[in-house]
């Protein structure tokens, strides 16, 4: 039995090798558009986690001499991200929620459970944008250990970022009371 094998095909079925061997894929489009202010905002601090994380392996592991100061900065980067990257799961419906009930449920008590949900979820972010905000002028005195910049800094990102996530679920609210339904009553539905 001899003859070629058949042609590799790539996931979506289009020949992958010609013929004659040849390699021909072309990569979908690239869409940025779905990306907001905070996702690239977080990516770049992200960066500069990741950049501190290895100056401290390099300055620990290869120059035997750890850097005092890296620890600390990645510790408030990392809050930095969380925060701020919270906004993108809000933004998206993507965080955690349970939906069991809503299968045995009703449609018009589904419907009113899952608007109550929105309303608690942007209650409880304004009042943690609130607490946050209180909290800022009073961590101003306090100083960071390695540097002398004030606490009360970090503490206005996560004021930001539970601003951010207040915003972004009023936006979702609007979404689902528009268009009728949230995934919590459509667990199979897409949010977007």
């Amino acid at each position: 039995m001899t003859g070629a094998a058949p042609p590799a095909e790539s996931a979506a079925g289009a020949p992958v090798l010609d013929a004659s061997g040849h390699f021909h894929a072309t990569d979908a489009p690239i869409d940025v558009s779905q990306y907001r202010f905070e996702d690239w905002f977080a990516f770049g601090v992200f960066w500069l986690l990741a950049l501190d994380v290895f100056y401290q392996f390099f300055t620990r592991y290869v120059l035997a001499d750890s850097a005092a100061w890296t620890e600390e900065i990645a510790r408030y980067l990392l809050i930095v991200v969380v925060f701020i990257g919270a906004s993108m799961g809000v933004r998206r419906n993507t965080h955690i929620h349970v939906e069991f009930l809503y299968r045995y449920l009703p449609a018009k008590a589904g419907r009113a459970m899952s608007t109550a949900v929105d309303g608690v979820r942007v209650a409880f972010l304004g009042y943690a944008t609130y607490l946050t905000s209180l909290l800022i002028p009073k961590m101003n005195n306090l100083k960071m250990t390695v540097i002398d910049v004030p606490m009360s800094v970090i503490y206005s990102f996560v004021m930001a970022g539970f601003a951010l996530m207040t915003f972004r679920a009023v936006q979702v609210a609007i979404r689902h009371w528009r268009r009728g339904w949230s995934v919590l009553e459509r667990p199979g539905e897409s949010e977007a």
